[in-house]
């Protein structure tokens, strides 16, 4: 396919600045200038769409790549990992990486750019040469895996490329491949798992929530064989869903799934899974499959098979393994996500000088946007990474009979006191996750209200 060059970019670039971690954007001057911290599908604006509510997502996945890279988990000694950003959109992740990934890591990571949308391609490169990394990258382009060079442009440390997401997956070999649509990830889930090498990490999102919570019952059969329930759990349901997804396509390519981090965040589902090439491992991977069963004297079990008279408290068929890997979602602190990704007085004064229309109040907001971004994940990582039972506090008056429910922290303390293990989960929902017994958990609850 020959590549369309830049006069394909509208009269009105620049746009306008904006500022995603320590990155320069331009956003197209048709877009609202967004909120911080904002929540919840953006309006799709047309080509070029940036949902600024994903920021948090971008940011995490900064976070694992500079962790990947540091810490070895993915390649060893040393080595390169390729990534592709399937559906790039603007390019705001892949500068993301360019711009906030430690320096000394910089060479290490072979980039390509995809989007079948070439004005999104050709603004992606344009804020790419106007705003370029502190680091200058130039290496050669790798043939793909038919020998061929592939067709499109190399810059400064990204490759970019306009092509399908599903064609730039089966024309080459990936160790880190992204795929964010607009709606499912469904259509493309099977050629990214193709694409994988032997070991590689997948990260995907999902925003057709209501199709894996069971809000749309008809799309959450047709998409994902599964049926919900709308209740309490209906978002760690549809993070389980996803995964079991995910593991049952790799599952056809001899492959098994060791997941990293799993969210539901605000919108959408985000889910980081490491994929390695294993016919046994494969073969025994329905051992974490299941379904979750609402129960009358618990919250719910999770079992293989729910019988004729629970079936209609059944959701399901879902991932019911651990959902995190604890060594890794710890170091997502929030020291760490600032000293990666929050600017410099000097950086921050590069970007005023380009026209970012900021003050005192929005910087504060952007720090506590990246702060948000990573909240509770260090400390739930523990947990998360193991079985555990997950209780609202909302629900907790009813379980327990009290006139209400306890404070978060107290409750988590009185836990950890009786010597078992709570966290606090990332949700809009006041969620802790429990290695306690249900029962002991109640009359925890019950001696905290009576105190």
């Amino acid at each position: 396919m020959a590549e369309q060059v830049d006069t394909d970019l509208p009269a009105e670039w620049p746009g306008n600045i904006w500022l995603e971690g320590k990155t320069i954007i331009h956003l197209q001057k048709e877009q609202e200038r967004p909120s911080h911290m904002p929540r919840g599908p953006a309006k799709k604006t047309g080509e070029g769409f940036l949902n600024p509510a994903m920021a948090p997502a971008r940011t995490r996945s900064v976070l694992l790549l500079a962790d990947a890279l540091e810490h070895g988990w993915l390649v060893k000694d040393d080595k390169s990992i390729r990534i592709l950003d399937s559906l790039c959109s603007t390019g705001v992740r892949v500068r993301r990486w360019r711009n906030e990934i430690p320096e000394t890591l910089q060479n290490r990571m072979r980039i390509t750019a995809n989007d079948l949308d070439i004005f999104a391609i050709n603004w992606a490169k344009m804020s790419h040469k106007e705003h370029p990394p502190s680091t200058k990258i130039s290496h050669s382009v790798e043939p793909d895996r038919y020998g061929k060079i592939p067709k499109g442009r190399f810059d400064n440390g990204i490759y970019f490329q306009n092509l399908d997401a599903r064609v730039a997956l089966s024309e080459s070999s990936f160790q880190w491949i992204d795929i964010d649509p607009f709606g499912s990830p469904v259509p493309f889930l099977d050629a990214a798992v193709q694409s994988l090498s032997r070991v590689g990490l997948l990260e995907v999102t999902a925003t057709d929530t209501a199709a894996l919570t069971g809000s749309s019952l008809s799309s959450q059969k047709r998409r994902y064989g599964a049926k919900g329930i709308v209740d309490l759990y209906a978002h760690d349901d549809a993070v389980r869903t996803l995964m079991g997804l995910i593991a049952t396509t790799a599952a056809k390519h001899d492959k098994t799934i060791i997941p990293i981090l799993a969210l539901f965040d605000g919108h959408h589902v985000r889910i980081s899974v490491m994929l390695k090439s294993s016919k046994e491992l494969a073969s025994n991977i329905h051992s974490n499959l299941g379904w979750r069963i609402r129960c009358d004297e618990i919250p719910y079990k999770f079992k293989k098979h729910p019988n004729e008279s629970e079936l209609d408290r059944a959701s399901g068929p879902m991932w019911i393994g651990p959902l995190w890997n604890k060594e890794i979602t710890e170091r997502m602190t929030e020291q760490r996500v600032l000293e990666l990704c929050f600017p410099s007085e000097e950086e921050y004064r590069m970007a005023k000088d380009c026209g970012l229309d900021w003050d005192e109040h929005d910087l504060e907001y952007a720090k506590r946007e990246l702060i948000r971004s990573v909240k509770h994940i260090s400390n739930a990582s523990k947990i998360m990474s193991r079985d555990h039972l997950l209780v609202n506090l909302d629900s907790l008056p009813k379980w327990s009979n009290t006139s209400g429910a306890p404070k978060m922290d107290k409750l988590i303390e009185a836990i950890k006191q009786s010597g078992f293990y709570a966290a606090r989960v990332p949700d809009l929902e006041p969620l802790l996750a429990t290695d306690i017994d249900f029962n002991e958990l109640i009359k925890i609850v019950q001696n905290l209200k009576r105190d």
